[in-house]
This record gives C-alpha cells, sequence and structure tokens, in this order.
C-alpha cells in the first residue's frame, strides 16, 4: 500500500496536522520540524492525494481543453500557448482531443465535469451552448476558443476567419487567378464555413472569379491528398487555376498530389496554392506555402486569463476577443 499521511507522521514523530502544514502552509511550522517531514515524505515515498483534497475543496487546479485535432499543429501551439498561461497561474492543461467526434467531444465534457475542473476551454465541432450552460450551472466557467459564438453569455476567443477567407481569396485574384477551388471540410466546422464564407464574398466583388467547392471529410493531409489526385486528373482547361485550402494540413495534401509522382502540375504557375493557419512546417513544404496566419498561441494564453477572470468571479461580463488574421506570402502563389 502506498504510504499515507498518517504514515509520515508517525516516521517524523509528529501530529497528521502537522504534516499537513508542511504541506500546505509551510510558515506556520519550524524549519526543523519541516526538515523531518521532508525526510519522511521522502524515505516513505508518500504521493500527496490531490484528487481527494480537491473533492473536500470543491475545486481542481486544472483547466480542461478539448481541440479538434491533437495532430494539427495549430492546436499544438495553441495547446502550449494556454499551458504557458495556465502555469503562470498556477494551473494546468488536461487535453482532450476530439477529433471532429461529436461523441467523443461530449465524453471529455463529461470527464472534466466530474473531475471538477477549474474551467473549460473548447474548440468546438458544432454548438455546445447548452453543455456549457449545465457546466456553469454546477461552477465550472467555459470559453470558447478559435470559435465565436452567437450567445453573448459565453466568453470567446477567436480571429475573424470572414476576414481570413477574404484575405486569401483576394490575394489570388491580385495574382491573376479567376478560377478558385476552395477545399475543406466538414462543414459542420464553423471555422470552415466562416472561411469559405469569406472567399465567397470577395469573389463576388470581382467579375469572372469563379469559385468551386470541394468538401472533405477532415482537415488532414490525406484528404487534401485525395483532392489533389483528382484535381491533377482532370482536363487541364478544366481545372481551377488557384485552390485555397482550409488549413495548411489541406494544403500540404493537395501540393504533395500535384508536384509529386510525375503529376507535372507545376505551382504556382500551374495552380496558384493558399493554405490557412501558417503552421511552422508550411515554409519548409517542397514549395513553401502561403498561408493566412492566426495567432495560435495568444489565443490560447488569452482565453485562459479570461476563463480564470470568470472561475475567480462568476459574475464578471462575458468577452468576445476576435484577433485579425495576417497574410503570409510565398512562393506557392508566386510570392
Amino acid at each position: 500500500m502506498p504510504a499515507s499521511i498518517k504514515d509520515v507522521a508517525a516516521h517524523a514523530g509528529v501530529s497528521v496536522g502537522t504534516v499537513s502544514n508542511v504541506l500546505n502552509a509551510r510558515a506556520k511550522v519550524s524549519v526543523e520540524i519541516a526538515a523531518r517531514v521532508d525526510d519522511a515524505i521522502r524515505e516513505l515515498g508518500y504521493v500527496r492525494n490531490d484528487a481527494a483534497r480537491q473533492l473536500r475543496a470543491g475545486r481542481s487546479s486544472a483547466i480542461g481543453l478539448v481541440i479538434l485535432d491533437v495532430g494539427n499543429p495549430f492546436f499544438a501551439d495553441l495547446a502550449r500557448g494556454s499551458e504557458d498561461e495556465a502555469d503562470r497561474s498556477g494551473y494546468s492543461i488536461i487535453l482532450g482531443n476530439s477529433d471532429e467526434r461529436v461523441e467523443r467531444e461530449a465524453g471529455y465534457l463529461d470527464l472534466f465535469e466530474q473531475q471538477r475542473m477549474r474551467g473549460v476551454l473548447i474548440s468546438p465541432i458544432g454548438d455546445v451552448t447548452e453543455r456549457l450552460g449545465q457546466l456553469r450551472d454546477r461552477g465550472i466557467p467555459a470559453v470558447l476558443v478559435d470559435r465565436t459564438t452567437a450567445d453573448p453569455s459565453f466568453s470567446s476567443v477567436s480571429v475573424d476567419d470572414i476576414a481570413g477567407g477574404a484575405l486569401a481569396m483576394e490575394h489570388l485574384v491580385a495574382t491573376g487567378r479567376r478560377r478558385v477551388a476552395f477545399v475543406g471540410g466538414p462543414m459542420t466546422i464553423r471555422q470552415v464555413t466562416d472561411r469559405l464564407e469569406g472567399a465567397r464574398r470577395a469573389a463576388e466583388r470581382h467579375e469572372g472569379v469563379t469559385l468551386e467547392v470541394i468538401e472533405t471529410e477532415a482537415l488532414t493531409v490525406f484528404a487534401g491528398r485525395d483532392v489533389g489526385v483528382g484535381i491533377v486528373a482532370r482536363d487541364p482547361a478544366d481545372r481551377p487555376d488557384a485552390i485555397f485550402a482550409a488549413n495548411d494540413l489541406v494544403a500540404v495534401g493537395v501540393l504533395q498530389a500535384l508536384v509529386i509522382n510525375g503529376a507535372a502540375v507545376r505551382v504556382p504557375e500551374d495552380v496558384a496554392l493558399i493554405g490557412y493557419d501558417d503552421i511552422d512546417f508550411a515554409r519548409a513544404t517542397v514549395v513553401p506555402l502561403s498561408s493566412v496566419r492566426q495567432p495560435a498561441a495568444l489565443i490560447g494564453g488569452t482565453a485562459v486569463q479570461i476563463l480564470l477572470e470568470e472561475a475567480d468571479d462568476p459574475d464578471v461580463a462575458p468577452r468576445q476577443v476576435v484577433f485579425q488574421p495576417e497574410l503570409v506570402v510565398r512562393e506557392s502563389t508566386g510570392g
């Protein structure tokens, strides 16, 4: 059996209360007594039961974070920003990967409720405000990340994806492209539909510009590669002259299909290509990838700040923070 706090007290020759003070209020204990307790903890291999302590306190020192895809470097950067900010405030981040599956997302929210997390950050698949309201009723605040919400009672931290989609399309049009394909999905993901909407609005401002929509089942390299293979198989006259991918992973997959294995489709001469997120790998692809940058780490860190404010004061007014995207031009669009 693992050593208990009673075992430590007996080994050090002090009371259980004294051991508790060493662990939680060290200033109340003399240096000599604290050293004896420290020696006993080390010799017995005692590990404090934080779960029981949090249960008594009614709060956790952890924050739950649910993201869409742990394999996407954008979400890795977002999680890192969240973790850094949480650490500065004495909290830890517990990460859940929904893998763009509603049932997994619901499972993590249930788990975080059971574990009485200090709060929850979530990049949701669809509309989860009702479920987040239930968490809030249990004293667990929630903040949406990389997503806005129509419910002003919830805070959110996001990027203006409609503006980002328009940035990408305007750039492609400015380079002389007229037959643009948008590649991404599923359309149940709000970020995808917002980026498409921005591209569509920009296309409508230019005469002769068309926008083809190619929906994918996921935002992955493999999904992009499948679309790219299909585009290569078309007659050259039927191919788009530009592709706007809903994220960089999809763009990387499209790029692989266009320029590898003798496809003989030149990027950007035959088809210009732009992604979204500006992950670190975007600049290192075989043709460096133009992209729309969003500040992933800043999104995560800001979300933690807002969440802890709401955890400390449930009456604080919710905030919707929207950052502006930035166009990054590289060789894949002729930069």
